[in-house]
């Protein structure tokens, strides 16, 4: 008799490498991002860095179960400017009564000899938000991870509504796959996360998100077509 059981969903080890990241399917998915943006002279990923640029702006928040802060690699056990701006938004968003909570994304990467997740627990504690108001997602080693985890606590904890903070050029991305999992969250940029808006190094940052997300897309439309549950189960 076949095995007819699910195989388990892919989730990278700690600390991984960018190519352990990539779990079932993503080496082949990169591969055809980037052949189908050279094949078509990049026009899809100038498609997709107008919504980033849209999506910078961020949208209404409305009053919700939960904020959610993406993390952030570590430098010496200690967080980036990028993440730092995230945390205080989130914790200006919990003064302004905009969720009773938040929750911080982030496991163990790179050289950290502790989670993103834990590190900004304790900067927001320092900031005096109480202990009750904070949760840790401590296993992810990205967006996707940090989302796909969040989801089980959501569902588990009956909570419908999120409010996702990242920096302004990242919440195109990260929009995408929250919406991708089935989440309809309000998107809330972080405005003084580096770079600043309009330098060198603002483009540099928003033509490598735009890639990323037309990445995203095509690794969707290649699992759908080829039909695979495995793939699928991770991105939606």
């Amino acid at each position: 008799m076949t095995d007819q059981r699910a195989a388990p969903i892919f989730t990278a080890p700690p600390r991984a490498t960018f190519w352990q990241m990539l779990g079932p399917g993503g080496l082949i998915s990169f591969g055809l991002a980037l052949l189908g943006g050279g094949l078509l002279l990049g026009v899809p990923v100038f498609w997709r860095l107008r919504q980033v640029l849209r999506a910078a702006d961020g949208s209404e928040c409305s009053p919700s179960d939960v904020i959610l802060v993406l993390g952030r690699r570590l430098q010496d056990d200690r967080p980036t400017q990028v993440f730092e701006a995230r945390l205080d938004h989130a914790a200006r968003l919990l003064g302004e009564g905009k969720a009773p909570r938040i929750v911080i994304a982030g496991g163990l990467t790179g050289k950290a000899s502790i989670s993103e997740a834990e590190v900004g627990r304790e900067r927001l504690l320092k900031a005096g938000i109480e202990p009750e108001k904070i949760l840790v997602e401590d296993r992810s080693q990205h967006t996707l991870e940090n989302l796909f985890n969040l989801r089980e606590t959501l569902r588990g904890e009956a909570w419908n509504t999120l409010i996702l903070v990242s920096d302004p050029l990242h919440l195109a991305r990260a929009g995408a796959l929250a919406r991708g999992l089935g989440l309809n969250p309000s998107c809330s940029p972080a405005t003084a996360c580096p770079p600043l808006r309009g330098s060198p190094g603002w483009w540099t940052r928003a033509i490598y998100e735009a890639f990323l997300l037309h990445w995203y897309h095509t690794g969707v439309a290649y699992s759908r077509l080829i039909r695979s549950e495995r793939q699928l189960s991770r991105l939606t």
